[in-house]
């Protein structure tokens, strides 16, 4: 970064010496003015008015139209011997705090940068803004203008805002500020619904600019020859609706919907997530049924096997038994035979 501005900050009796830098810059995409036909850049001349001759920028100075066809003329030598006390200083005229300054004031921002031995100067002033949580309202001469700013902290750095004057600002002067428009309380407790619906945290790196980044890609496709794609169309805004609770409660329903909550229809973020959980589900439930089939396949040799060799086993111990008290009993009942022969003999 080029410094644009070298000075110094005056609190009391404290000078912290300083360089300012811009802290912001602009992306838009600029265009020359060409010729259609053969893509000529458009020069201007710059003609005078009464003679005609053109003129070069050495003799062209400032002049303030008064009316009635004068023209009071403004050299360099007039802006020089006006009294700008803050030509090279920036002179703190007060402590406020932070939120007592409407953001409506705020114009362009530049970083602040120690000079030389000023860094321990610097580094007080900014720990002590910190530690009080306050801005310091300043005067200073930028461009040679005077302006009103304020010197505040963001990431270690002091940053200068330089301001509107309140007189810049301008009233709202619309018709409906003067009429008498009731809002019901169910319509506003509704409101805050949806308000409460639609809550966040600020994060600027989630916001892009998309027509940029549209028009980027169409001068990219214009060099490579190739044909542009065309985005997708955007859902037009719906027309004002003539009941404001139901518009309320659709809006609430919409908003609720795109989180993922409700019984809104699905948005592409939960209807992927959906997808994704029945896909694990799915998946889980195959490789449960491989493994329960294996560990059957497994298993089933080993229970036909046992019982087809301990049948024999129990089946011939259970024929011995049985066999035993066989011959007992046919011994039993031949003994008495022979002592009936016996004694009839």
């Amino acid at each position: 970064m080029r410094a644009i501005w070298k000075g110094a900050v005056s609190f009391g009796l404290v000078s912290i010496a300083v360089k300012l830098y811009s802290a912001t810059e602009e992306k838009d995409i600029r265009f020359h003015q060409v010729h259609r036909e053969d893509g000529g850049r458009i020069r201007y001349k710059r003609t005078c008015s009464v003679c005609g001759e053109e003129v070069t920028y050495d003799d062209i100075a400032k002049g303030y139209d008064i009316g009635g066809g004068e023209m009071v003329i403004l050299t360099d030598e007039d802006f020089a011997e006006l009294p700008l006390s803050t030509s090279h200083a920036i002179d703190v005229l007060e402590f406020v705090p932070a939120d007592q300054v409407d953001p409506i004031l705020y114009n362009k921002a530049y970083f602040m940068e120690p000079e030389g031995a000023a860094t321990k100067p610097y580094v007080l002033l900014r720990d002590a803004l910190t530690d009080t949580d306050r801005v310091a309202i300043v005067k200073v001469a930028l461009r040679q203008r005077e302006q009103l700013a304020t010197l505040r902290v963001r990431e270690g750095v002091l940053l200068l805002n330089t301001m509107l004057w309140p007189d810049e600002i301008r009233k709202p002067d619309f018709g409906f500020l003067d009429e008498d428009i009731q809002v019901r309380p169910p319509e506003l407790a509704m409101a805050g619904s949806l308000i409460d619906s639609m809550a966040g945290e600020f994060e600027p790196t989630d916001y892009t600019d998309n027509y940029r980044e549209a028009l980027q890609e169409v001068i990219e496709a214009k060099v490579e020859g190739r044909e542009v794609v065309q985005p997708e169309e955007v859902e037009e805004a719906p027309a004002a609706a003539v009941d404001l609770m139901a518009a309320l409660r659709a809006s609430v329903e919409r908003a609720k919907a795109a989180r993922g909550e409700g019984s809104g229809e699905p948005t592409p973020i939960t209807s992927a997530r959906s997808a994704k959980k029945s896909a694990t589900t799915a998946d889980a439930g195959k490789e449960g049924a491989k493994a329960t089939k294996s560990a059957a396949a497994k298993k089933t040799p080993a229970k036909k096997a046992q019982p087809a060799k301990k049948a024999p086993a129990k089946k011939t111990a259970a024929a011995a038994k049985s066999a035993e008290p066989a011959k007992k009993t046919t011994a039993k009942k031949a003994t008495p035979a022979k002592k009936t022969a016996r004694k009839s003999a």
